[in-house]
């Protein structure tokens, strides 16, 4: 095979191999509650 064949299938599988890396580490995280006092003056408004 020709070097540019050999070249283009290492950049295609690097490329493949990062996109799955880069899937693995996606996760969501759940919403956290926040509860914050709210002082009866600033309802008011």
């Amino acid at each position: 095979m020709s070097r540019l064949v050999v070249t283009l299938i290492v950049v295609v599988v690097l490329v493949v191999g990062g996109l799955f890396v880069l899937s693995g580490m996606a996760h969501e995280k759940p919403p956290v509650r926040v509860e914050k006092a709210v002082p009866l003056a600033n309802l008011s408004n």
